[in-house]
């Protein structure tokens, strides 16, 4: 953990960018990536049944530039999940994470994700059965508590059975799950966010390696966490203001990348997609954030989204005209303090 306001060039934090279904795709990572070497980044949720009985090579590919990059499995049969991480560790996979955080009424259905904190011994089972298939880390995602099962002990126990297997590492959404009358939405929004019951979970066990999710949108912020767990896992705000990302560089002491530079970077790979016949909306609105908060941000999303964009010259013109926006509000600034 981080000690003192000071930020030092060390190892013993982490800073992860969570899995979102739909937003942390290939693409996205291959993008977050260009922002900063050290941040962990991870899938989307794959099912076991997915990779099982469906595409497994599509579900389980992904850009040599992304590492280090965590695979996270959703699923309740220990020997399906044990297959799945033994094909994420062959597949070159540096860690796999277990879903027991997902509140969505299709998971709950499969007995996947934040409805398995009631079943702390079938957690244990499965994370017990994938340990032993594989030498690489199993962690796991999960909440606070779910409906009726909102005490701090209540999570204290479900973590101290899982922990009795050998897994070390807890990645904690600081919310509870309410399963029955909340979207996820709603979930990842209404039951307020409890840091303290995080925090008191790192004094209380710190053998184990605990990291905090939920909420958390900026670097000071992040700071202020690290003063307390071994983590930090930023969400939605990863995606929508993905410069965040180039932003806790400076724990490692890294100079800031500049924007255009890492849509430089990012051209081959739109056009290598293209020729492999993916459709241009599909890359372009995983990059809508590039330039949030500077001026010409919605100029340049309009310019990307809805189909609007239909070649790479189009992203061309896109950065042309942000560039030029930016360049006329920096002197304009200049201006005015002449």
């Amino acid at each position: 953990m981080i000690k003192s306001d000071k930020i030092e060039n060390t190892k013993d934090f982490r800073i992860s960018v969570a899995p979102m279904m739909d937003w942390t795709t290939r693409d996205y990572r291959f993008f977050a990536r260009l922002f900063n070497p050290n941040i962990v980044l991870y899938t989307e949720m794959v099912t076991t049944g997915a990779i099982i009985h469906g595409d497994a090579k599509r579900h389980l590919d992904f850009n040599s530039q992304e590492h280090p990059i965590v695979l996270q499995l959703g699923g309740s049969n220990p020997k399906e999940l044990a297959t799945c991480t033994k094909m994420a560790e062959d597949w070159g996979y540096n860690e796999v994470n277990l879903n027991v955080g997902c509140p969505s009424d299709r998971v709950q259905n499969n007995k996947i994700g934040a409805c398995l904190m009631a079943e702390p011994n079938l957690v244990a089972e499965c994370i017990d059965q994938m340990q032993k298939t594989v030498s690489i880390p199993v962690t796991v995602k999960h909440r606070i508590g779910i409906d009726d099962m909102q005490s701090y002990d209540e999570m204290l126990h479900f973590v101290d059975t899982v922990a009795a297997t050998g897994c070390t590492h807890f990645v904690v959404h600081a919310r509870i799950a309410i399963l029955q009358g909340l979207s996820p939405k709603e979930n990842r929004e209404v039951p307020p966010l409890r840091y303290e019951d995080v925090y008191r979970l790192k004094r209380e066990r710190p053998n184990l390696t605990i990291e905090i999710n939920g909420g958390i949108k900026t670097f000071e912020e992040t700071q202020q966490h690290l003063q307390h767990v071994d983590g930090v896992m930023i969400g939605r705000e990863a995606y929508h203001n993905p410069y965040l990302l180039a932003e806790f560089g400076q724990f490692w002491n890294l100079d800031m990348p500049d924007r255009f530079n890492i849509m430089q970077q990012m051209m081959p790979y739109i056009e290598k997609r293209l020729a492999e016949g993916a459709p241009l909306s599909i890359i372009t609105r995983h990059i809508l954030g590039l330039f949030q908060n500077l001026p010409g941000a919605r100029k340049w999303r309009q310019a990307l989204s809805g189909g609007n964009a239909k070649s790479l010259t189009d992203i061309e013109n896109a950065l042309l005209n942000i560039r030029e926006t930016i360049q006329r509000s920096e002197e304009s600034q200049q201006e005015q303090h002449i």
